[in-house]
């Protein structure tokens, strides 16, 4: 199963890291941007929306986050494994996929956590997302360029071997 040769995989790639910096803490960014340029309902809005996704968000994460954290332990060592010691490149595509999302999760369970400890809204709100969002795109940055990367080395590589 190629996956670095196959056009799919780099729009699933594209599309995952364009939702992953869109949607911050279940918000839409353009309701952020929206809220940090007025008043009102637009703030009351994003405020309702953040208490909701983080709540939930930490709800998941005090009920299972033991279980969840060992189950994507296990998957992203088998897929590390399988990927990258007995060389399948369907799981080295999973590997670069799921790892930094996991990064991204973790990420957002904190800064849920943040938000909900120090009752953060409005404009300290705003700050918040925009640095979750900041951190979001340079772990996308860099998982990108590490997934191109590696992408392109497979390619040739197995071009130039006739695998």
């Amino acid at each position: 199963m190629r996956s670095f040769s196959n056009l799919w995989f780099w729009i699933a790639l594209a599309v995952l890291w364009s939702t992953a910096s869109h949607w911050v803490l279940g918000v839409p960014w353009d309701l952020v941007l929206r809220a940090g340029k007025s008043e009102g309902r637009t703030v009351s809005d994003m405020e309702v929306l953040v208490r909701i996704n983080g709540d939930r968000l930490l709800f998941i994460a005090r009920e299972s986050g033991l279980l969840i954290t060992g189950f994507a332990g296990f998957l992203i060592t088998a897929l590390f494994l399988l990927g990258f010691v007995y060389h399948r490149e369907f799981a080295q595509a999973l590997f670069l996929l799921g790892t930094p999302m996991g990064l991204v999760w973790l990420l957002s369970v904190n800064t849920a956590a943040k938000v909900q400890r120090l009752e953060l809204s409005g404009t300290d709100l705003i700050r918040q997302l925009t640095r979750l969002r900041l951190y979001i795109r340079i772990i996308g940055v860099i998982s990108i360029f590490i997934t191109a990367t590696w992408g392109m080395w497979q390619n040739m590589s197995s071009s130039v071997l006739g695998g």
